[in-house]
């Protein structure tokens, strides 16, 4: 079974951990790349906030195919 992750900003994602959703706060660049890289191997879904979501571009995220992501709107 895969899990949901969501990397950004806390007071964007706090209403996830409700819904069982691995929330990993961030409040800066490095920090939402860590998180990224970090996530469990059975996280299949990751929401970003649009900061973490711009701070994640160098990492490829189209080619990632093992991991679905979507961000929220701004």
């Amino acid at each position: 079974m895969s899990r949901i992750a969501a990397i950004g900003e806390a007071e964007r994602l706090r209403g996830f951990a409700f819904a069982g959703v691995q929330v990993v706060a961030v409040d800066h660049p490095e920090a939402a790349r860590t998180a990224w890289r970090g996530l469990a191997e059975d996280v299949g879904l990751v929401i970003a906030s649009p900061t973490a979501h711009a701070a994640l571009e160098d990492e490829r995220l189209d080619q990632r195919h093992e991991r679905l992501w979507v961000v929220l709107p701004a």
